[in-house]
């Protein structure tokens, strides 16, 4: 079977976000994407013209619409503590794999100047935003106001990445765990509060403090 055009073109831009998850932007450069992938060196500027910054680029797009696809499936969900949980488990279970060394190629490109490439910052900053915007509606469909539901959808994000970069910095799950231990109780009396507040018959019929 012959290999597809566009083959050679997938290949780098999975292997600029394998790159970037384990060593960050800076040493995610041509001549690492083209080893790792193992695509012809005469296939960068064919499909990259941009160069470098346009492969980190799709790289940043392509880990930035994967979570946010699970994240998404979750917004679907009949639970939102269980999806939450899941987000949790996922990357505890990425961390384990693969011996503490992966973390989110959207934070390694965010947290990295790129005064050359200022449009790494904000495809970065997009991929958050529409994050938090599938957490937001999920909270919002079961019963948050949405301004709580922004709040806490901008939390959980914070707290994910942060616990993730923690995980990898003392080589232990311990961090994740306690994020998630905290949030899952956060995020369900939240929800019960909300849930309380929205029936009238529930209140009422409800003991005295």
């Amino acid at each position: 079977m012959t290999r597809r055009k566009s083959d050679s073109r997938e290949r780098m831009v999975l292997s600029a976000a394998a790159l970037l998850r384990e060593y960050g932007a800076s040493a995610t450069s041509i001549d690492r994407v083209l080893a790792h992938s193992g695509a012809p060196r005469g296939s960068v500027y064919h499909h990259f013209p941009g160069g470098r910054a346009q492969l980190i680029d799709e790289a940043v797009a392509l880990a930035g619409d994967f979570i946010a696809g699970l994240i998404e499936t979750g917004v679907r969900a009949d639970d939102p503590v269980k999806a939450v949980d899941a987000f949790f488990t996922l990357w505890r279970g990425r961390l384990v794999e693969n011996d503490f060394r992966i973390g989110c190629p959207v934070v390694a490109v965010a947290v990295e100047t790129n005064d050359d490439a200022p449009q790494l910052a904000r495809s970065a900053a997009a991929a958050f935003t529409r994050w938090r915007e599938a957490l937001a509606a999920l909270f919002v469909r079961h019963g948050l106001p949405e301004e709580r539901g922004r709040r806490l959808a901008a939390f959980i994000i914070a707290a994910v990445e942060g616990a993730v970069i923690m995980c990898r910095a003392e080589r232990s799950t311990a961090p994740l765990e306690a994020a998630a231990v905290e949030i899952h109780d956060l995020l369900a009396h939240a929800l019960r509060t909300a849930g309380s507040s929205a029936d009238p018959a529930r209140e009422r019929d409800a003991p005295p403090p």
